[in-house]
């Protein structure tokens, strides 16, 4: 595994567009410079082979993942206390690529890995869209969910080095993600 140029921590609320943005970065800079990586990816995998379920069916927007969802939240905490790098270190497994998109960076113990592990590479970056927006894109407040920490582990302790709005606006967007681009394509 090559050390990485630029290590790119998302974060943000359920339905803000994490992953769109994630994706429009990897598109931008091309996958052979930017690869997305996922810390729900070794989690939902550990967790289907611990409890006989279908990983497959956890990676996917659907009412499958749903029903599992709170139980996996806490599972994910369990292992997390224990081991703050257990699904850090799992998620940069074989990465080759100099740009890292970690697209659901969700608690301060990340963040604090990930810093500790790559040192100045590192970057924070939050996604916010009102809640306005996110309701439009079908997201409903799940007790239990959206106040856990796997939802609300960011909303202090960290300064973010950048902060994408994602409200729509497709022209305030490519903007943000064009000064982004601009920024990571100087550190290669």
């Amino acid at each position: 595994m090559a050390a990485p140029r630029a290590v790119l921590l998302l974060s943000g609320k359920r339905k803000s567009g994490k992953d769109f943005v994630a994706e429009e970065l990897r598109s931008r800079l091309g996958p052979d410079v930017c690869t997305i990586l996922r810390l729900s990816g070794p989690l939902k995998e550990q967790y289907a082979k611990e409890h006989g379920l279908d990983f497959q069916r956890l990676l996917d927007a659907s009412a499958y993942k749903e029903r599992f969802r709170q139980d996996m939240i806490r599972w994910g905490e369990e292992k997390r206390h224990a081991d703050p790098g257990f699904f850090c270190r799992a998620a940069v497994q074989g990465a080759l690529q100099p740009v890292w998109v970690v697209s659901d960076t969700r608690r301060l113990s990340d963040v604090e890995w990930f810093r500790a592990t790559y040192g100045d590479v590192v970057q924070t970056m939050r996604v916010v869209a009102t809640e306005e927006t996110r309701k439009r894109r079908n997201w409903v407040f799940v007790t239990g969910v959206d106040d856990a920490e796997s939802e609300c582990g960011l909303d202090q302790g960290v300064a973010f080095d950048w902060v994408i709005t994602n409200d729509g606006d497709k022209v305030a967007l490519d903007e943000q993600l064009e000064m982004l681009v601009q920024s990571l394509q100087r550190s290669l």
